[in-house]
């Protein structure tokens, strides 16, 4: 038999979500096994969607070393920082991506990425400790791929996480801009309303007409910040977030991204490549404005965050769109 405090930051959270993370190497059939005959809150039975709060005492009737066995090792993972913070407070931080490294790891990259070099920084600043911590890892409520640099909010504490969470799920909660540079002349907002189809397989995904009944409503606002003779630098809000929903939203409108080989025009991406070195999407996220936040975040309301415009941005964009070399 295991006795388990629940802490602050394992709170409000549904009981199979917690022992999922806390039986890390059991199996789901175990887990919900396990709640129907062997896990009691408070002295009581719960279900799988009981939500467990700060000061109740889950009972495991499994023995120590079975649990021992199923429980993940919590290691600390040391990765080198690349990253810049844009902004930090006791809640939350929003870091400044780089080109090149992925959010969360992958089947081939599980050391160096965002998240790691987070919380390894905030280990070494005191402000998270592994060992104290049954199940929480300060984590990212959003995602940028690989080759997109800018804004990832991280949540430093349980309720902070959930409330970010929450907050990016509400379209007016958090709006997220994005700039980039597109092919052809935008002189003018537009408004994007279409639906997206995604090919999981190839990872890629399909613009097709708002009114089929396939795939996933998206929304995308396009607002010209400077136009030049062939190409323009755009700034695009993403109402909806969706698998490379600005990519694909600005190919659908006949603006592809220059770089992107994936959406992109090949003839402008080769002389891209051969001009500047950029050999995939220039997409940065510059900017996140909070809109009316309830709650322990509510100072967060109003605010705006900006990341650096990087340097191949100013380059491209005097280049392309102001014609200077």
């Amino acid at each position: 038999m295991v006795n388990i405090k629940v802490e602050r930051n394992d709170a409000e959270q549904r009981l199979d979500r917690f022992l999922r993370k806390y039986l890390a190497h059991a199996p789901l059939s175990y887990i919900y096994r396990a709640i129907r005959k062997d896990v009691k809150i408070n002295g009581r039975r719960g279900k799988e969607d009981t939500v467990i709060h700060e000061g109740d005492e889950i009972t495991i009737y499994i023995s120590e070393d079975e649990i021992s066995k199923l429980t993940a090792v919590r290691k600390a993972v040391t990765a080198k920082k690349q990253f810049k913070i844009a902004y930090e407070d006791d809640n939350i931080l929003v870091a400044e991506k780089p080109f090149g490294l992925l959010t969360h790891g992958d089947s081939h990259e599980k050391k160096n990425t965002l998240a790691n070099q987070v919380v390894d920084y905030l280990i070494q600043k005191g402000d998270y400790n592994p060992r104290l911590e049954k199940t929480f890892t300060p984590a990212p409520a959003n995602r940028l791929d690989r080759n997109t640099t800018g804004l990832v909010v991280f949540g430093k504490t349980g309720a902070a996480l959930r409330s970010l969470n929450s907050m990016l799920r509400d379209r007016d909660a958090v709006s997220k801009y994005y700039i980039t540079v597109v092919r052809g002349r935008v002189e003018e907002e537009l408004v994007l309303r279409d639906r997206l189809v995604k090919n999981h397989e190839e990872n890629r995904v399909t613009v097709i007409d708002k009114d089929s009944d396939e795939g996933k409503s998206i929304v995308t606002v396009v607002r010209p910040l400077e136009t030049g003779k062939w190409y323009s630098l755009v700034e695009a809000e993403l109402v909806t977030g969706r698998t490379h929903q600005i990519r694909a939203h600005l190919r659908s409108a006949g603006h592809p991204l220059i770089g992107d080989a994936k959406y992109g025009d090949r003839r402008v991406n080769a002389m891209v490549s051969a001009r500047y070195g950029i050999n995939t999407q220039l997409l940065h996220a510059y900017r996140l404005v909070f809109g009316d936040v309830d709650g322990s975040l509510s100072y967060l309301s109003g605010m705006e965050i900006r990341a650096e415009i990087p340097e191949s941005f100013s380059k491209v964009t005097a280049g392309l769109v102001r014609g200077k070399r």
